[in-house]
């Protein structure tokens, strides 16, 4: 970590394009996951918090209608997986002033998209609200206050693109750390002194988010380095954003479907009670952390491929993908381990009652599980966002939920009953695994980017 910070850009440059690749991998991955960590800690604490000043209901409520909450989210995520492929070629070309170019529009054309979307949040709160009495307020609460946090989401994921894709991942790394610290630091003023309830950990988040705001700005256009923004600089560049939002719109369908799948699964949910929901939002907040490693290990994939094709190296970018697999089979299995062994301390932290850890711990020794085959499908995934072919994710991330996942449930729900859950989530993730491993052996390693 040291000796990556001493890295200049071209230096890291250089690593990545002719340097080891398990090496490289490993280099990058460090400050990747760490970040990772830092950002799976977030909810990790927001629902410690939730959960034990709170109380489970207002856990299950957030819960119920955070997919639909990251539906929206998952526009930016769409611009940042192609702001990311499309920076990180430019950056293995060597063209710096393009870098500067896309890194500009994405930013700028993402924040003004994340205030149009604020009215739609808002307004659509009581309609998607679950039909439980006991969490539905929250729920609309949750939802409603939430889209003020929206723009500030959307640039700090934009942020991460840019930074990751020029080299500096340990720069998103110290902006969660700053996060993290904020979001602790609000929690407790507005929860625990102010006593301010769910509109306290909501407002926590705006905080945070509006001074971790004002920091990127400062890395962005103010602190001199090699790609230093100027907002005096910005020309609405017709032909970049037009790509940008073709290549954009399968990767955001793709994270829409999932977190849709989701709402509709937590419907399914419902039915056997707030218990239930609340122990899976639990387990999933656990799970996280697991499944955060590979997720990190996919974005280094990204960079390094996406840097690699922009040079037309293909056998280094196949190399890549190779061993980042490896490496990331071998952390699921440590993580699984570990999550598993300290599974029943974990779970104390939230304080539940007897019923809801009971519920947590039946789907951790289920769904625990499938960190194996999502390590393959998320780094078999990179490599398509690195060639800017975003349409095989889509296909393969809405067969993964909505057919391999929602349909399982619905099939076996009769007589798994809210087992099924936890098992359909297992099932869908080895088989669209393996179903996407076969399509990258079969498929053309070429890039799907046009610049002009």
């Amino acid at each position: 970590m040291n000796n990556l910070l001493k890295m200049n850009l071209d230096e890291r440059r250089e690593m990545i394009i002719h340097g080891d690749t398990v090496k490289t991998i490993l280099f990058l991955t460090i400050p990747t996951f760490m970040m990772a960590i830092v950002q799976v800690l977030i909810p990790f604490s927001d629902g410690l918090f939730l959960n034990k000043i709170l109380g489970t209901d207002v856990g299950a409520g957030v819960s119920y209608v955070q997919p639909v909450y990251n539906m929206l989210i998952a526009i930016s995520q769409g611009l940042s997986v192609v702001a990311m492929s499309m920076i990180g070629q430019l950056n293995g070309k060597g063209d710096f002033k393009g870098v500067k170019n896309v890194s500009l529009q994405v930013l700028i054309f993402g924040f003004i998209l994340g205030i149009f979307l604020m009215p739609i949040c808002f307004l659509g709160s009581d309609f998607l609200a679950p039909n439980d009495p006991a969490i539905r307020n929250y729920a609309i609460t949750y939802f409603a206050l939430s889209s003020l946090i929206i723009p500030f989401q959307f640039m700090a994921s934009i942020f991460n693109a840019i930074k990751s894709a020029t080299g500096e991942p340990e720069a998103t790394f110290y902006r969660m750390i700053v996060l993290l610290i904020l979001k602790i630091f609000f929690n407790v003023i507005y929860l625990t002194i102010f006593k301010m309830g769910l509109k306290g950990a909501i407002f926590a988040s705006l905080t945070a988010y509006f001074f971790t705001a004002i920091w990127m700005y400062y890395d962005l256009f103010v602190r001199e380095s090699k790609f230093k923004l100027s907002i005096r600089e910005y020309r609405f560049d017709y032909l970049v954003v037009k790509e940008m939002v073709r290549l954009s719109i399968p990767t955001m369908l793709s994270f829409t479907s999932i977190n849709l799948g989701f709402y509709l699964i937590n419907s399914e949910i419902e039915i056997y009670g707030a218990d239930v929901l609340a122990g899976l939002s639990i387990a999933s907040q656990i799970n996280n952390i697991c499944f955060s490693v590979p997720t990190s290990i996919g974005t280094t994939v990204t960079t390094m491929i996406s840097m690699n094709i922009g040079l037309g190296n293909v056998k280094k970018s196949k190399d890549i993908y190779k061993k980042g697999v490896i490496i990331g089979e071998i952390v699921a299995l440590i993580l699984l381990i570990l999550i598993l062994s300290t599974s029943k301390y974990l779970i104390a932290l939230y304080d539940p009652s007897d019923n809801v850890a009971l519920k947590t711990q039946e789907a951790l020794n289920i769904y625990t599980y499938s960190v194996f085959p999502f390590a393959l499908f998320i780094i078999t995934q990179s490599v398509f966002n690195a060639l800017g072919r975003n349409v095989y994710p889509l296909i393969m991330s809405f067969l993964r939920i909505w057919v391999f996942r929602y349909l399982f449930i619905i099939q076996t729900s009769s007589y798994l009953k809210y087992y099924s859950i936890f098992y359909g989530n297992l099932f869908s993730n080895f088989l669209a695994a393996a179903i996407f491993y076969v399509i990258i052996k079969k498929s053309s390693w070429r890039s799907n980017i046009k610049y002009e």
